[in-house]
């Protein structure tokens, strides 16, 4: 038994080519390709014609048999068909060396890469685009109108609710009695307290009042003595003791 035929990657309404080994760095085979996307096939194979750069003739060999597979094997329109795809990939690198100063070599790379250009008709596009806005429109009323449905429910509900609650009656044998407003009794204020810093600061005081008295007493003392010295007589000092 043999293995199942892999499923086709692309539409029914687009073809590719893909060149390999192209002797370019993918970073100037890019901007050969950007110079191609999403035009026609007419204006992609002039505007490869009158570039001046050497790789735009193997791109311009690689659009033509894209185009050619188009008609060929597809059976597309050629005068419809728009470049929508030109990506650029990298392929392999030789490595080569050049022979640099005392005896070292100098490293040379040759890259080469690939590029893949897939054709399509502009009828599809189109075709394709128009059926994505419609989908697109007739979801998003569907999504309004729910919302909004959901929100007439939630009012309807709501009213019956409050149309549904029953009013509290009286007993018809007692009076409705009225509450009387309920008075607030005065504040009491708080006696005030004293701060204990005034207190520290008063007793402070004291004591250095105190202290000074001792010393103005003692220098006065010492004074007297030394006066009573002098002269060599007795004079009582101040505490009643005599002193010569």
């Amino acid at each position: 038994m043999g293995k199942p035929a892999h499923p086709r990657p692309l539409s029914e309404s687009q073809a590719r080519a893909v060149g390999r080994n192209i002797r370019v760095s993918p970073r100037k085979l890019n901007l050969v390709a950007q110079s191609i996307r999403g035009k026609s096939a007419e204006s992609a194979l002039t505007s490869l014609t009158f570039t001046p750069k050497r790789i735009a003739r193997d791109v311009k060999k690689i659009l033509q048999s894209a185009i050619a597979n188009a008609e060929n094997n597809h059976d597309l329109d050629v005068d419809d068909l728009i470049v929508s795809e030109a990506s650029v990939g990298k392929n392999l690198t030789m490595k080569r060396f050049r022979a640099r100063a005392r005896g070292r070599a100098g490293r040379i790379e040759k890259p080469f890469s690939q590029i893949t250009i897939v054709v399509e008709e502009k009828r599809a596009l189109e075709a394709a685009k128009n059926k994505q806005k419609a989908v697109k429109s007739t979801v998003k009323p569907a999504s309004k109108k729910t919302a909004s449905a959901k929100q007439e429910d939630d009012s309807t509900t709501k009213v019956a609710a409050v149309e549904k609650a029953p009013e509290k009656k009286s007993a018809p044998g007692k009076p409705a009695t009225q509450k009387a407003p309920a008075t607030k009794a005065p504040a009491q204020k708080a006696p005030a307290k004293k701060s204990p810093a005034k207190k520290a600061t008063a007793t402070k005081a004291s004591a250095e009042k105190s202290a000074a008295k001792k010393t103005t007493t003692k220098k006065q003392g010492a004074a007297q003595t030394k006066a009573a010295k002098r002269t060599g007589g007795t004079k009582k000092s101040p505490k009643g003791k005599e002193t010569e």
